[in-house]
């Protein structure tokens, strides 16, 4: 039987209390659950908390275990997570009441399923956004409960498996990062004492903003490259969608890099290749294209992987509503340049190990 969302559940959203008052939050024991906190099936107490006092001064809700939540905003629109404990939420979070003819892992995949869909009918461009209202007119099956824990069972599988396949990878990548180290030293210590310049030196051209075209569905022949569709890893997801308009100056070529410049995933980069398909790319990321004559793209790329990029981008965001670091900031970054021979050795390093990606990739 296929109903709407709204028709079975009751959808709410939560709140944040006065960041300026620490009662709300000193020696707070009420999980408050953030977009950013909705990171696998289950919520992980590794969350901040608020007091008694903050949730009742507050917009904020307290509920009930097997609530299902979703992001609603931002970088992270689509992320779904159930609580295994009684939580509140700030407001960017929907969040789905557990209801006694629906398993709440069955509500948690058909959400995660619709993903793409909520980014694509997100309103805001580059930062989409989607509404409790607008969830609730989502059409959604409602199946015997047999056939949800049957459903439920056999996705269970294929996620472990997916799971498993990224920790493989995450594996590769650490391996990567750690030959990076090894081959070019600590850029904090720069111990091999190589010339270092800043990353607006080593580029052709000014780092530059991307398209403020809206996102439309896919038409087979431009992929719309949006800061949510980059991974903590720096690969693109599945969740492919084009532009509504097309200028070919934000059109990507092998080598150019993207940085993430606002939201909650800033600071995050992506090294474009032409194996990803012709793409463009948005207006919350900025492009960098390396002079290739001092710094190949892959050496750029892992250097974004570095401890000392992390605190560069620690020390140089910006929140005001939220984090961000503009193109100014990013040319602004120390960049080590070692020979190029070397840097050669680790790109065909980096070949090798994008061969044991590729296998990992289509082992499931």
């Amino acid at each position: 039987m296929e109903v709407k969302l709204g028709d079975i559940f009751t959808i709410s959203s939560g709140g944040t209390p006065d960041k300026g008052e620490n009662s709300y939050y000193e020696n707070g024991n009420i999980a408050w659950i953030k977009t950013g906190d909705l990171k696998g099936k289950y919520i992980s107490k590794d969350v901040d908390f608020i007091t008694e006092k903050g949730l009742q001064n507050s917009s904020a809700k307290l509920f009930p275990i097997n609530t299902v939540l979703v992001a609603m905003y931002g970088a992270t629109i689509g992320a779904c997570s159930i609580l295994p404990f009684e939580a509140s939420t700030n407001q960017a979070c929907a969040a789905f009441l557990p209801i006694s003819n629906v398993l709440p892992e069955y509500l948690y995949y058909f959400l995660c399923s619709q993903k793409a869909k909520f980014i694509k009918d997100g309103v805001g461009g580059a930062q989409p956004n989607i509404s409790a209202g607008y969830l609730k007119k989502v059409s959604f099956e409602i199946k015997s409960l047999s056939e949800q824990q049957q459903i439920i069972d056999l996705l269970s599988k294929v996620e472990k498996l997916i799971n498993n396949r990224n920790k493989q990878l995450a594996k590769l990548d650490e391996l990567v990062k750690a030959r990076f180290v090894e081959m070019f030293g600590d850029p904090i210590e720069n111990p091999y004492g190589w010339e270092q310049t800043t990353l607006k030196n080593a580029a052709i051209g000014k780092l530059s903003y991307g398209s403020g075209a809206s996102a439309c569905e896919y038409d087979g022949n431009i992929r719309y490259v949006r800061i949510t569709d980059i991974d903590s890893s720096g690969r693109l997801n599945n969740d492919v969608v084009s532009p509504s308009m097309v200028e070919e100056k934000y059109i990507l070529n092998d080598g150019d890099i993207l940085f993430a410049r606002s939201g909650a995933t800033v600071g995050k980069s992506y090294r474009y290749r032409e194996c990803d398909g012709k793409c463009l790319y948005a207006g919350y990321l900025i492009r960098l294209v390396p002079n290739i004559e001092l710094v190949l793209p892959d050496y750029v790329f892992y250097y974004t992987k570095t401890s000392y990029y992390e605190r560069f981008i620690a020390s140089n965001m910006k929140v005001v509503a939220q984090p961000n670091i503009n193109a100014q900031q990013y040319g602004d970054l120390t960049i080590c340049i070692p020979p190029m021979e070397l840097q050669k050795d680790f790109l065909s390093f980096v070949e090798q190990v994008d061969k044991s990606k590729f296998v990992s990739l289509n082992s499931v």
